[in-house]
């Protein structure tokens, strides 16, 4: 069946999840729940044709509940940090919560990956053999500390040529602060696979953005060149864990002037299979998981540098820093960011 749908635990509330899956004529499959929007299983042919689950996930919603990490989760108001948890916007300052030493991460409390969406358009197939779906999430006004409402939709897209799409519509209420992304783990090899270490990884990417020792932007844009982050030449990851024995999470500039344009390549060394990712986001967050811990999908142990996240969005604590791309949205003026992951 090009799209199905089955019964996929309860949220602590005792609301009922789902589980969706996508399929097209070459059996790809993308899997997806409502329970934050979430990314839970993509299922690709590796070179002999075998088909193989690429993203790390859980079997239900308690995996979800339960762990961190947010596997596949689609992540806002605003992704990654800010620096003091707090921000000024229209002569106000807002307050976030401080989750993450003294700033804050991924906006919480109340995290949007443990909230149950809306289906916001069924799941279908259509005439020319692509299938999509859309979950839809109401963030009210003054959600987590945030000014305004957002409304938000995330749309999944599974083409015959084996590519997936990911598109995100935010309307806003008033003017406030959105900075979506996607925080999918993805191992070429299989979720249960082990280390990304020796996947090969290309990034187009010539800057990037300096952080202090809490992860937070100085502000500086530095170019990548004679520094461990010159990803741009296909290099497994651990030819560079010398000189960054933690892996990467930092945040890399993209010079693809608003465009759906092709960033990076990542390819897994086992199964031969190959991921390019395109995007219209300004940046790209690497982080190779050095902070994994789970049990993951049929018992599976995720640990440091299981999964590597690649995660399109705006630089981090953006509205701290002026001459960063600015996360501020109004009415009229929707969050819109599409990101495109073809498997060859």
């Amino acid at each position: 069946m090009p799209v199905s749908i089955r019964d996929f635990g309860m949220t602590a509330d005792g609301k009922q999840v789902h589980l969706y899956t996508l399929q097209n004529e070459r059996g790809m499959r993308v899997c997806a729940t409502d329970l934050g929007g979430a990314l839970q299983g993509v299922w690709v042919p590796d070179s002999h044709g075998n088909l193989i689950d690429v993203a790390l996930g859980y079997d239900g919603a308690d995996g979800y509940l339960r762990y961190g990490g947010s596997l596949g989760a689609n992540v806002g108001r605003s992704a990654n940090r800010i620096a003091g948890a707090s921000f000024d916007l229209g002569g106000t300052t807002h307050h976030l919560s401080k989750n993450n030493g003294e700033n804050n991460i991924h906006s919480g409390p109340h995290v949007w990956r443990e909230r149950l969406w809306s289906v916001a358009e069924q799941p279908s197939q259509q005439a020319d053999g692509t299938a999509h779906m859309t979950f839809g999430l109401l963030s009210r006004p003054g959600d987590q500390g945030f000014p305004g409402a957002a409304d938000v939709r995330a749309t999944y897209t599974l083409y015959p040529d084996n590519r997936l799409e990911l598109s995100f519509h935010v309307e806003v209420s008033e003017t406030t602060i959105v900075n979506m992304t996607n925080h999918s783990y993805w191992n070429l090899n299989g979720h249960a696979a082990g280390t990304i270490l020796d996947h090969s990884f290309a990034l187009r990417a010539e800057s990037y953005t300096p952080t202090d020792e809490g992860l937070i932007p100085t502000g500086e844009i530095a170019p990548v060149a004679d520094t461990p982050y010159d990803l741009r030449k296909l290099s497994p990851f651990r030819s560079h864990m010398d000189d960054l024995p933690g892996g990467y999470d930092t945040n890399f500039v993209l010079s693809n002037g608003e465009n759906v344009e092709q960033v990076a390549t990542l390819v897994g060394d086992e199964t031969g299979i190959t991921m390019d990712l395109y995007t219209d986001a300004p940046g790209i967050q690497v982080y190779t998981g050095g902070g994994l811990h789970a049990r993951g999908k049929g018992g599976a142990h995720y640990d440091a540098f299981c999964g590597v996240a690649l995660e399109p969005q705006l630089y981090p604590d953006a509205i701290h820093h002026k001459n960063f791309p600015q996360p501020i949205y109004a009415p009229g003026h929707p969050f819109v960011w599409r990101t495109v992951y073809a498997f060859r």
